[in-house]
């Protein structure tokens, strides 16, 4: 049995209670019993009005169903929807113009574009690993992607290819010229960078001496006047640095010793405890929380093994520089981190309140990472993270303007509780919902006091449009469904409705990840779509990948951008509303099954490493063996689209077993190499995460909303249970 304490009318798992008696309290300023008495009052206040609004939910779910089922094909008229999805509140009337009023809002958020990491909290060397992504090595970053092509001698071999080497170099020097050009000739041509008190000038090889077109972009160096070590630059806000070393194998082959070129990348980080996690109970809940409190208390530490030595990864400092007038530059090392809280719809085990429920957990999370941040508000390390004193909260999953309000009253007993000012959290807000996308403009309203952020979420966005209009029709194939107007629609809203509501160089408007992380080249070919969107952030797999997605906001100043968009056109509302069913349900027998296996392998894949060995996201190997990242979403959408086409008679439970039966053993032919896992093909009756795949399936169109958490938390529930 696991150990609790009773305190303040709650029961409370021994190693929550022990890890904020012990560790998040001290130096937080928080007295203990005020705590707890203050976190009861929290539950027992909000605890119902959380569980109305998740039955509104089901109300108006239910209330979509039985309209559609009336409404069938030629009966179906887009105009009497419409007044239906008004007279039920499903459309809210819209509220009048206004903008934003969220105060110290850190730079990162609101003046500067730049990309942003998602990780999951869980995994310590993840989360270091993307706060120091702030900086990142563009040499690095060509050299070991397929953005650097491996023709004419140029493969990536174990010791340095001098021959791709050399096409790394020509990129970045092209890239130097667009962001910081010189006034006449090319970084290509430049033997010499040096100093004097006035200015930077550099000598090309033809004996001629330059200066940059802007002057003013020149910002500090490290080393002397006369020897520099690094030369920083600022372009469209981001930073960039040249490092110099003569000694290096690729210094010493450049006529200017230069050896690298380091770039100012994730700005941001979302350190996320929901959808990349999977954190079931109190002992998963502690792992994520204690790796918070490392980040806001700048200690979290990791040892790494790699290369065949062992080290300790920590937290970068600050990096300071000396400007030509002899004053300090300090820029800073981190990126700025979001934690992303639980939505509304889950409870954990972690507290039971005074009647012997579960909690909401995002009660949970939002009072106690609130008060891990308070250590970074409090100063308690010297690796800040807000320089303005705020704490930065994605709220996901959330349905239209009254569940954001609830968000924002629920802040707002947090920051009562820990004496903080009104408003000194913010809220980040997804806008991956169908009644949030179609309220944008409501939802905002109801935070507009503490909005930093919207971000579009594809994925969950989509995972919701098939469940919302399960019974309408069979939905298009996956395929095909992101060819359908309402994406475009949505995409382009989420931009007119922050900008509108005065988001331009005050917060974050942001889109989604790039899910392919070894195809860094069509990332580059085609991620600037986000930042001509209007865009000033947006998702990216892995550290290399922010680097390169820099690359972007110097080519496009996204601020500029949002001032022309803001003149056109607003996307449509019925664009958005039009649902993404398939035109001819006419597929072959051959057509249905690839589609079948498409989705069940995907599911299959994630689902069970989810169970067996509680991995939130990963890189997991499609059908065709590539690497795609997954995490909830995906598994949404995916366990959706079979549940639509099973309900509709597409295909019969029959068929769609066979199918998870043969993709499990796919699945673990492609885990085969890892000692840990555990194959599913040797009893499908009994393997806890074949069952959990299958109940994402054939009880799909009863889950809340399409979410697949439930089903997830009791089968790893059930695993965990049996490991012990």
């Amino acid at each position: 049995m696991t150990q609790t304490v009773q305190l303040a009318g709650l029961t409370i798992n021994q190693d929550l209670f022990d890890f904020i008696e012990q560790e998040a309290l001290p130096r937080s300023g928080v007295i203990s019993s005020h705590f707890w008495q203050s976190f009861a009052d929290i539950i027992n206040d909000l605890s119902d009005e959380n569980a109305d609004l998740l039955a509104t939910r089901d109300s108006l779910q239910a209330k979509i169903d039985s309209w559609h089922q009336q409404n069938q094909a030629e009966n179906f008229d887009f105009s009497n929807y419409k007044q239906f999805l008004t007279d039920i509140g499903y459309l809210a009337p819209v509220v009048d113009d206004f903008t934003i009023s969220t105060e110290n809002v850190d730079a990162e958020l609101a003046s500067i574009a730049g990309p942003q990491l998602v990780v999951p909290i869980m995994n310590a060397r993840f989360a270091l690993n993307a706060v120091n992504a702030r900086w990142g090595s563009l040499y690095d970053a060509l050299y070991g992607t397929d953005v650097i092509s491996t023709d004419n001698g140029a493969e990536k071999t174990a010791a340095y290819n001098p021959v791709r080497g050399a096409k790394v170099i020509d990129f970045a020097k092209t890239y130097l010229d667009q962001a910081i050009p010189l006034t006449k000739g090319s970084h290509h041509e430049v033997v010499a960078y040096h100093l004097n008190e006035q200015s930077l000038m550099v000598s090309l090889k033809n004996g001629e001496q330059s200066s940059l077109e802007d002057s003013s972009a020149f910002i500090g160096f490290t080393g002397s006047i006369n020897q520099p070590n690094t030369l920083v630059f600022k372009h469209n806000g981001l930073h960039l640095e040249l490092v110099f070393d003569a000694n290096s194998e690729i210094g010493k082959a450049d006529p200017s010793t230069l050896s690298d070129v380091i770039l100012e990348s994730a700005l941001t980080t979302i350190m996320d405890c929901e959808d990349s996690v999977a954190a079931v109970d109190g002992e998963d809940k502690v792992i994520a929380y204690r790796n918070w409190l490392g980040l806001m208390q700048g200690n979290l530490t990791e040892d790494i093994q790699k290369g065949g030595r062992t080290f300790t990864r920590t937290m970068n400092s600050d990096r300071n520089y000396q400007s030509l007038t002899g004053e300090n530059v300090t820029l800073k090392g981190r990126s700025l981190m979001f934690v992303r809280n639980v939505g509304h719809l889950m409870t954990n085990n972690a507290i039971i309140d005074s009647r012997g429920r579960e909690i909401p957990e995002g009660i949970l999370d939002a009072m106690i990472t609130s008060l891990i941040a308070l250590h970074d508000i409090k100063g308690n390390s010297e690796l800040n993270n807000s320089n303005e004193g705020s704490i930065y909260i994605v709220k996901p999953k959330m349905h239209g303007p009254d569940e954001v309000k609830f968000a924002d009253t629920l802040f707002a007993r947090v920051e009562d509780a820990l004496s903080l000012p009104r408003n000194t959290i913010k809220m980040g807000i997804m806008d991956e919902e169908r009644r949030t996308s179609v309220n944008l403009k409501n939802c905002i309203f109801a935070a507009k006091a503490r909005v930093v952020f919207i971000n579009t979420g594809f994925l969950d966005r989509t995972g919701d449009e098939i469940h919302t209009s399960m019974a309408a029709g069979p939905m298009a194939r996956k395929a095909d469904i992101k060819l359908t107007p309402w994406i475009g629609a949505y995409e382009n809203n989420n931009v007119d409705v922050g900008l509108a509501c005065g988001f331009s160089q005050k917060a974050q408007i942001g889109k989604g990840m790039w899910p392919i992380p070894d195809q860094m080249a069509n990332m580059i070919a085609t991620k600037i779509n986000h930042v001509e969107a209007g865009a000033n952030t947006a998702w990216v797999p892995s550290p290399t990948a922010a680097t390169l997605h820099a690359l972007h906001y110097h080519r496009v100043n996204v601020f500029t951008l949002q001032q022309e968009l803001m003149q056109r056109k607003s996307a449509s509302l019925d664009d958005i509303l039009t649902i993404p069913l398939a035109e001819d349900t006419n597929w072959n027998n051959d057509e249905i099954t690839e589609e079948l296996d498409n989705n069940a392998q995907g599911i299959l894949g994630y689902v069970v490493r989810w169970i067996d060995q509680g991995i939130g996201c990963s890189k997991v190997p499609d059908i065709n063996d590539v690497g795609l990242m997954e995490d909830r979403a995906t598994l949404r959408i995916s366990s959706q689209h079979i549940a639509n086409w099973l309900h509709h008679g597409i295909c019969s439970k029959e068929q769609v077993q066979a199918s998870l039966e043969k993709m499990a053993k796919i699945v673990d032919a492609q885990n085969a190499d890892d000692p840990s896992y555990q194959p599913m093909s040797d009893d499908f009756t009994n393997n806890i995460a074949f069952k959990a795949a299958c109940a994402l399936v054939f009880c799909g169109t009863k889950q809340p909303s399409g979410y697949t958490e439930p089903l997830l938390h009791q089968f790893r529930l059930d695993k965990k249970a049996s490991q012990k």
